[in-house]
């Protein structure tokens, strides 16, 4: 059992550091005339395609319920694909990558709201103090006092890419337990890509690409580069390892490892890209995990794990 954990483990912290090296990929491409759109795109477009193979595969005798769950594959591939992920890739385009990604992980805290409002489920004290951690984390990573003010366009970005974060995780709550969740993670990231598409070919969003090549790590490369990496690495890898860590971790566990990408997130960014974050927005930063933590480790609290049968599958924990 120990030897389990720590396999899942270490599965978990791969996903989250494949996850985190989306932002540093994107920004290449988004400095080398790319638009946003493009690049989500070009993201999921590829990586659900590379997942079409082991999803068909995982629908043999289970056709019915792909019929059953196709209005929650369309909702989830636009609000928690194609909205979460433009938005947070815009974003990227007025922000460091790390500031970005706290941003984008307050929607976690938008769950709790809309639990409250919609549905009636008042928040527990553990998860009122989680949230007004995070929320006192967004001003120290607003610096509003600050030499350095963030642009208002960007954290506008990065606040609707929570609103998007914030629809995946109602959305994966909700379920089917008998959806595959490869089967969603493609069929989401399908239903992203056409709908991002549809809206770049009637005008109303930027679809922009270029084959020139571009700067990455201080290096100029192929375009092909980063959307390799954006696709097959914080994509497809990063999603295959997080499914398995949380078969052996659980979901809500595996999630709690899930935190750490703004970390590594915030270090590749500084690695890569030369970005660091000041120390009143690491500050803020550590609240916002803090917080966001506190706030998960009610929901464990609150909510029982139920250990299901060997055949079971997992909801999905970690795509974005």
């Amino acid at each position: 059992m120990r030897e389990r954990s720590g396999v899942g483990l270490g599965l978990a912290l791969i996903s989250a550091v494949t996850f985190a090296t989306s932002g540093t990929f994107a920004r290449s491409l988004i400095d080398g005339g790319w638009s946003a759109e493009a690049v989500v795109v070009a993201r999921v477009g590829i990586a659900a395609l590379v997942l079409a193979v082991p999803a068909v595969l995982a629908l043999r005798g289970r056709r019915p319920v792909l019929r059953r769950n196709a209005g929650t594959i369309v909702v989830f591939g636009v609000l928690g694909v194609a909205v979460a992920q433009a938005c947070f890739f815009n974003a990227v385009r007025y922000l460091p990558v790390g500031v970005a990604l706290l941003l984008e992980y307050l929607g976690i805290v938008l769950v709790v709201g809309w639990m409250w409002l919609v549905h009636g489920q008042r928040p527990r004290l553990l998860t009122v103090a989680g949230s007004l951690t995070a929320l006192g984390g967004l001003v120290f990573v607003l610096d509003l006092t600050g030499a350095e003010r963030l642009d208002p366009v960007g954290v506008l970005w990065g606040l609707g890419a929570g609103v998007g974060l914030a629809g995946y995780y109602v959305i994966a709550g909700r379920l089917d337990a008998a959806l595959p969740s490869v089967v969603m993670a493609s069929g989401g990231m399908a239903v992203g890509a056409l709908a991002l598409i549809l809206l770049g070919v009637l005008g109303v969003l930027p679809l922009t690409a270029s084959a020139a090549d571009v700067t990455f790590a201080g290096h100029r490369v192929s375009w092909l580069v980063p959307i390799a990496g954006l696709s097959l690495i914080a994509a497809v890898v990063a999603y295959l390892t997080g499914v398995a860590g949380a078969r052996l971790l659980g979901a809500r566990l595996s999630s709690f490892v899930g935190l750490t990408e703004v970390m590594f997130a915030v270090l590749i960014a500084w690695l890569v890209l030369g970005e660091l974050p000041s120390a009143v927005q690491l500050l803020g930063g550590a609240l916002i995990v803090i917080g966001v933590a506190v706030v998960r480790l009610d929901e464990l609290r609150a909510t029982p794990a139920v250990v299901p049968p060997a055949p079971a599958e997992p909801a999905l924990a970690c795509e974005r």
